[in-house]
């Protein structure tokens, strides 16, 4: 192993996991619901869906990859919430939010929160072979295609009530407007169909990802801006003029993957993957090695998010995979040095902050909670330490 897979792997077992393995509720189930910046848990903090999915697909992931059985333990926890308190067994889907008992607290449905449940479902039958957990999936994945996907715009739909009414996309908006349609719910719904895929190789699986491929490319992916549009409104207008670094970056080996996955080498997702990353290398990453936030306009925010470190590392390895352009490894290196240096929060008992400033200081958000969770930290050091090997 290199120095950088033995740091990478060591933060991953010995702070990361380690980390959210603390904050198991045995009493009501579940995690708890958010730890805040002085690092005191919040016990009686809503648990979100989407933050139990990415537990549950972390520890999945921990287990498959490392045979350990606490991680077991941790997943099979993380799936009984999941599948019990969260999901509504009625109306069918998961809620977005259920109280610290576990009684359901916001019932509303969005696609982008099954998405991930039918990608940490999947990853725990990958890890375990739980029958129950892939039966799961394919209604979940059946339910989405059915109800999720919207066959005159070409879109899947955004946000629904718990009887699966239509409602505008609150959940998922945000830079002043609501969007009938956005790219991050389409790239995490091509995120786990793709997990979906390696599990179950069904060829409605297949079907819907050839098109979120076509959706992506066609519909979102602008060239010659070299980056994907983030919202639009129901005759595909894109809404804003924003880049989303971490977004672009993320999706850039996102999309590798399921063309893999499938067995594409269309030449046209191929360039889009490749672009994305350089477009992203060469406007987004600062003199300290970190990768900035977004731009709006020509308004530049340059905070460092912790989630979009962890995808540029995954982003750009995969595209010196892609291409051998060894600047991409270089970028890695500091990068690697940044997220070290100021990303990581170095108190006892701490986990990655939210986010740093200019000059490196942490800004004072939750260390955990509904949108603050271990997926794409720990993503980020499976990733490296696999295609390392």
């Amino acid at each position: 192993m290199t120095i950088l897979q033995t740091e990478i792997r060591q933060e991953w077992l010995e702070h990361i996991l380690p980390f959210w393995m603390n904050l198991k509720d045995e009493q009501h189930g579940g995690y708890y619901g958010e730890v805040g910046y002085d690092l005191n848990i919040i016990r009686d903090k809503p648990k979100g869906g989407i933050a139990t999915a990415r537990i549950l697909w972390s520890f999945a992931s921990a287990y498959r990859i490392t045979g350990e059985p606490q991680y077991a333990d941790h997943a099979r926890h993380a799936y009984q919430f999941l599948s019990g308190p969260l999901y509504d067994s009625e109306h069918e889907g998961i809620y977005w939010a259920v109280d610290h008992l576990g009684a359901p607290l916001d019932t509303r449905k969005h696609v982008y929160n099954q998405a991930f449940a039918i990608y940490a479902f999947s990853e725990y039958y990958r890890a375990t072979g739980d029958e129950e957990a892939l039966q799961l999936c394919i209604r979940l994945f059946r339910w989405l295609e059915q109800t999720g996907y919207n066959r005159v715009t070409g879109a899947y739909r955004e946000e629904f009530d718990r009887f699966w009414q239509e409602q505008p996309n609150e959940m998922l908006s945000e830079n002043g407007i609501i969007a009938d349609i956005t790219m991050n719910t389409h790239i995490h719904v091509l995120e786990a169909y793709t997990n979906l895929y390696r599990v179950w190789p069904d060829e409605q699986v297949r079907l819907a990802l050839d098109n979120l491929l076509v959706i992506l490319h066609e519909r979102m992916y602008d060239s010659q801006r070299r980056r994907l549009n983030v919202f639009f409104d129901n005759q595909w207008n894109s809404l804003i003029d924003l880049t989303s670094f971490g977004h672009d970056i993320e999706a850039s080996w996102l999309i590798d993957d399921a063309m893999q996955v499938i067995g594409s080498t269309h030449p046209a997702y191929e360039q889009m993957v490749i672009d994305m990353a350089y477009r992203v290398a060469e406007a987004a990453v600062q003199s300290d090695g970190s990768l900035m936030n977004e731009q709006e306009d020509e308004h530049v925010d340059t905070s460092r998010i912790w989630w979009v470190q962890a995808e540029a590392i995954v982003g750009f390895y995969n595209a010196y995979q892609r291409t051998g352009d060894e600047q991409f490894l270089k970028l890695i290196g500091s990068m690697w040095d940044y997220i070290k240096a100021h990303i990581i929060d170095p108190r006892p008992g701490g986990e990655w902050f939210w986010s740093t400033g200019d000059q490196g200081e942490p800004g004072q958000r939750e260390v955990a909670g509904m949108w603050k969770c271990p997926y794409h930290n720990s993503r980020f050091c499976i990733e490296i330490t696999e295609r390392m090997n």
